[in-house]
C-alpha cells in the first residue's frame, strides 16, 4: 500500500485540538509583541531568532512589576512614625495696662500692643494687615493675649524646638501632643537672632521625639510640613525643596532653606521632614501677599538648629564670635576699583576701635576672602561663619590689604547683645555716568569737611547731589563725607577730582570711594564717564 505524503504543517499533536495550536500562535505572537515593547522600555536585545517567546514575555511581566513596586506610594508610613513627635504650642501673655495717653490710643485696629511679640507673630503669619480674620478693627482688647504655634520633641525626656517669635514674652506655655494630651512647657532659652528656642516639659521620659538630620538637603527633594495651621491641630503638607541658602532680610544669619509645601501661619517652629523621617529643618517664614499659603515658605536648616539648641540646652543663651568689623558685599565694580578678577569676599567697611580686627592689623578697604582656609564667598557668608565660631577661638584669616594678599591671625570677641555682626547690602552698582558741578562726570558737589558745621575735620562734605547722576544711583545725599578716593585720603573737591582724573588715565571703569553716612561708613564704587 502506497503511503500517501504528509505535509508537516498539518500535523496535530496527540489530543490536541487544531483550534488550540492556532491559539498556542496566536500567544506567541503576542508575547513577541511584549518583548519588543519591552526592548524599547527596558533597553535590551530581544534576539527574535534565538529566544523563547515564552521566557521573553514572562520577563517582560516582571519587569513591569518591579516597575509598579518602584513609583511613590504615599508618604503615610513615614508620617504614621514622625507625627507623634510634632507639638502644638499655645501661650498666655499677660496684657499689662497701658501707660499714660500717649500709648492708650495708638493702632486701635489691633488688639496687640505696637512692637508686642503677637503683633511681630501675626505679622509674619497673619493676614494683609498683619492680623488674622477676625481680629480686623474694633478698640484694642485689655484682656490677656493668646497665639498659637507648633514645634516638635528632639529628646525623650521632654525637650522640644520652636520659634523664638512664638514663645517671646510669653506667661505660660502649654503644649498639645497629637493624642490629644496636654502639657505646661517652660521656656529653656531663645535665640531672636535665628528665631529659635528650646522649650522643656517635665514629668515623662518617653515622649516621642524626631531627629535632626546630618544631611544637607539638596534642591529637588521631598520635604513633608507637620504642624497647626490655623489652629486646626496636626496637619501634613507635601513638597519639594525649591532653593537654599535664602535671604530674606530677616538678620545677618540668613541662611534659609525655601519648600514649596504649603506652609500657614500657626505652622510656625513645626518641622519639615525629608523622606528618612529626619526633621531638615524648622518652618519660620512664608511670603504671602494674602496672608495665606503661596508655595513659599522657609526653615531654618537642621545644622543650624543643631548648633543653637546645644548652647540654649547648656546656658540659655548663644555666644556668638566677633570679629569687630563692619563689612559690606565685593560688587563687580568694587572687585574692578580694587584690581581683583572675582567679585568675591567680604569688604571691610571699617574695623571697629579696640576690636579684635583693628588690633590684628585690619584696615578699611580689605577684603576677607577666606576663614581658616574656607573661601568666604560674600559678606554675609562671612558673618555667618564668624557667628557660627565660639568666642575666643583663634581663627586665621587671609586679606587682600592694598592689593597685596596676606594672613592674619586673630582671637575671637564675643558678639555684643547691642551689635549685629551686620553685613550692609548696599544696592547693586549699575547705571550710566552723568555730568555734574563741582566733580566732573560723578555729580556731586562738594566742599571740604572742616568748613562745614558739624561734619567734623576729616574729608570733603557732599553739598549737592545732580539727581540724574551715577553719584544719585548710588545712593549719595547732601550731607555724606567722603574720607577716601581710590584708595587715598582726600580733604579737598580738587584731590577728588585729581584722583578721578588718575583712575582714568589707568583706564579705570570706576573709582572706589569710602563714605561717611551718619554713624556708619561704607565703600562705594562710581562709574566712570569716557571722554
Amino acid at each position: 500500500m502506497t503511503e500517501r505524503p504528509v505535509d508537516p504543517s498539518s500535523l496535530e499533536t496527540p489530543g490536541t485540538p487544531r483550534r488550540s495550536l492556532i491559539a498556542a500562535r496566536k500567544f506567541a505572537l503576542m508575547a513577541s509583541v511584549f518583548a519588543g515593547l519591552g526592548a524599547a522600555v527596558y533597553g535590551f536585545d530581544p534576539q527574535p531568532a534565538a529566544v523563547d517567546v515564552f521566557t521573553s514575555a514572562a520577563h517582560a511581566q516582571v519587569n513591569t512589576e518591579v516597575r509598579k513596586v518602584e513609583r511613590p506610594i504615599g508618604f503615610a508610613d513615614i508620617i504614621e512614625r514622625v507625627k507623634p513627635s510634632v507639638i502644638s504650642v499655645k501661650i498666655n501673655i499677660a496684657q499689662k495696662p497701658a501707660k499714660g495717653d500717649d500709648n492708650a490710643n495708638k493702632d486701635e485696629d489691633s488688639p496687640f500692643a505696637p512692637g508686642s511679640p503677637m503683633e511681630r507673630f501675626f505679622k509674619r503669619f497673619g493676614g494683609p494687615d498683619g492680623l488674622p480674620p477676625g481680629m480686623r478693627g474694633g478698640p484694642r482688647s485689655r484682656g490677656p493675649t493668646t497665639g498659637q504655634g507648633s514645634g516638635f520633641f528632639i529628646s525623650p525626656d521632654g525637650f522640644a524646638v520652636t520659634n523664638n517669635h512664638v514663645v517671646d514674652g510669653a506667661d505660660k506655655v502649654e503644649i498639645t501632643m497629637d493624642n490629644g494630651k496636654t502639657y505646661t512647657a517652660k521656656v529653656i532659652g531663645s535665640d531672636p537672632r535665628t528665631d529659635l528656642a528650646l522649650i522643656k516639659v517635665d514629668g515623662r521620659t518617653d515622649f516621642p521625639f524626631a531627629k535632626l538630620s546630618d544631611s544637607k538637603p539638596r534642591i529637588g527633594d521631598w520635604v513633608l510640613a507637620v504642624g497647626n495651621p490655623f489652629g486646626l491641630g496636626g496637619t501634613v503638607t507635601a513638597g519639594i525643596v525649591s532653593a537654599s541658602g535664602r535671604d530674606i532680610g530677616n538678620g545677618p544669619y540668613d541662611d534659609f532653606i525655601q519648600i514649596d509645601a504649603p506652609v500657614n501661619k500657626g505652622n510656625s517652629g513645626g518641622p519639615a521632614f525629608d523622606t528618612n523621617g529626619e526633621v531638615m529643618g524648622v518652618n519660620t517664614a512664608i511670603y504671602s501677599p494674602s496672608g495665606g499659603s503661596v508655595g513659599i515658605a522657609f526653615s531654618i536648616p537642621a545644622s543650624t538648629v543643631k548648633s543653637v539648641i546645644a548652647q540654649l540646652k547648656d546656658k540659655g543663651s548663644v555666644s556668638r564670635g566677633w570679629i569687630g568689623v563692619q563689612i559690606q558685599p565685593v560688587t563687580a565694580e568694587i572687585a574692578e576699583s580694587l584690581g581683583m578678577k572675582k567679585a568675591e569676599g567680604a569688604l571691610v567697611a571699617e574695623p571697629q576701635a579696640d576690636g579684635p580686627a583693628a588690633k590684628a592689623g585690619i584696615q578699611s578697604g580689605d577684603v576677607i576672602t577666606a576663614v581658616n582656609g574656607e573661601p568666604v564667598k560674600d559678606a554675609r557668608e562671612l558673618a555667618r561663619t564668624i557667628g557660627g565660631l565660639a568666642p575666643g577661638n583663634a581663627v586665621k584669616l587671609n586679606v587682600l590689604q592694598k592689593g597685596q594678599d596676606k594672613v592674619v591671625n586673630l582671637t575671637l570677641g564675643q558678639l555684643p547683645n547691642t551689635i549685629e555682626a551686620k553685613a550692609n547690602i548696599d544696592k547693586d552698582d549699575k547705571g550710566s555716568a552723568s555730568k555734574g558741578t563741582g566733580v566732573p562726570r560723578i555729580g556731586l558737589t562738594l566742599a571740604p569737611a572742616n568748613s562745614v558745621a558739624g561734619a567734623g575735620k576729616d574729608g570733603v562734605v557732599v553739598t549737592e547731589v545732580d539727581p540724574k547722576s551715577a553719584a544719585a544711583e548710588r545712593g549719595f545725599k547732601e550731607g555724606d563725607v567722603i574720607l577716601e578716593v581710590a584708595g587715598k585720603s582726600v580733604s579737598t573737591a580738587g584731590e577728588v577730582r585729581e584722583a578721578i582724573d588718575a583712575a582714568r588715565t589707568d583706564n579705570k571703569n570706576s573709582v572706589l570711594m569710602r563714605v561717611k553716612s551718619g554713624g556708619s561708613s561704607r565703600f562705594v564704587a562710581v562709574p566712570l564717564a569716557k571722554g
